[in-house]
């Protein structure tokens, strides 16, 4: 039996709309953190459903560090107005451009890093590795790990969130979707900071 409190702690605890938390910790017997799992996996195969949808509302957030000396802005966007209004949506884009301000990301994604970029980032690896003397063999698993380090320090979707360090931002942003019921994205986004 799922009690009412459960579910309400479950809301508090992500976000989720009331039936969908009740039906997450229906499948999962009442466990609070199968049920945390669950909802996961379904903003997973929501998002992946909605992955080709046009994105053509949104809103701008800023946010400014309380020193006044760093801020960011970022251009958050749905499919709707109806979602871009909302206050979940907001609060979302609010956060997002806060982790700018913190952690100053060069880039979207790994996609958007330019070639030479990565190629010299691949060649500091490459003689890093030869001077310890790691097995050939070895060398590109090995530098296939640097390179996911790297794209969590520069790739804004790729970094830890700074309000949860255990998911990144592309699985806050996922979460999002699963709880909106609406494709999401960052188109863009910038950071400023007195020199």
């Amino acid at each position: 039996m799922i009690f009412a409190q459960d579910v309400k702690k479950l809301r508090e605890k992500t976000g989720a709309a009331m039936m969908d938390a009740k039906k997450a910790l229906e499948t999962a017997g009442g466990d609070m953190d199968k049920a945390v799992a669950e909802l996961r996996k379904r903003g997973q195969k929501m998002a992946a459903k909605r992955a080709d949808r046009e994105t053509k509302e949104g809103r701008v957030a800023a946010y400014i560090h309380a020193n006044g000396q760093v801020g960011a802005m970022i251009e958050l966007v749905a499919e709707t107005d109806f979602v871009a209004r909302n206050e979940q949506f907001g609060v979302l884009a609010y956060d997002i451009a806060m982790h700018v301000a913190a952690t100053d990301p060069q880039y979207l994604s790994a996609d958007e890093i330019p070639a030479d970029v990565l190629e010299k980032e691949k060649e500091i690896y490459r003689e890093q590795l030869a001077k310890e003397g790691k097995p050939e063999a070895m060398r590109e698993n090995i530098m296939s790990g640097k390179l996911k380090k790297f794209y969590a320090e520069v790739c804004l979707l790729d970094q830890p969130f700074i309000k949860d360090e255990d998911k990144t931002v592309a699985e806050i942003i996922t979460e999002a979707i699963g709880r909106i019921g609406e494709k999401i994205e960052v188109r863009r986004f910038a950071r400023f900071a007195l020199k």
